[in-house]
């Protein structure tokens, strides 16, 4: 039983770094779901953070719009509601999909070390 709540509390944990780095990809920048693993700590975790996306709680801030695939493109159906409105709200912050992707050399979040060292969410557990 103990080690079934452990895993249960490192996994809440791991959503949670997710999260917290997820929202510090900057408003006009996105990110692939490796891309946040690695930085997150979570070795090969893409599929990861695209579960903990499914799973984001009602009303949350987390800008999972900011979220594609390595090569730019969405995870949604093209012309889903989904697909449309994370095409939209990318559009809000002047990020351009161009044939149905973002153009990562163009638009890819690259925190550089002090970023990544000196953020507030650094601090994990």
């Amino acid at each position: 039983m103990a080690s079934g709540l452990a895993a249960t509390e490192e996994r809440e944990r791991r959503r949670q770094r997710i999260y917290a780095t997820i929202c510090d990809v900057p408003p006009g920048s996105v990110a692939s779901y490796g891309q946040i693993a690695e930085i997150a700590g979570i070795p090969r975790g893409a599929r990861q953070v695209g579960r903990a996306l499914r799973e984001l709680p009602q009303g949350h801030d987390v800008p999972w719009h900011r979220i594609v695939t390595a090569s730019g493109h969405l995870a949604f159906a093209v012309d889903s509601k989904p697909w449309r409105r994370q095409v939209d709200k990318l559009a809000a912050e002047e990020v351009v999909l161009t044939h149905g992707r973002v153009n990562m050399a163009l638009y890819r979040w690259q925190p550089d070390l002090d970023e990544l060292l000196w953020k507030p969410s650094a601090a994990w557990d």
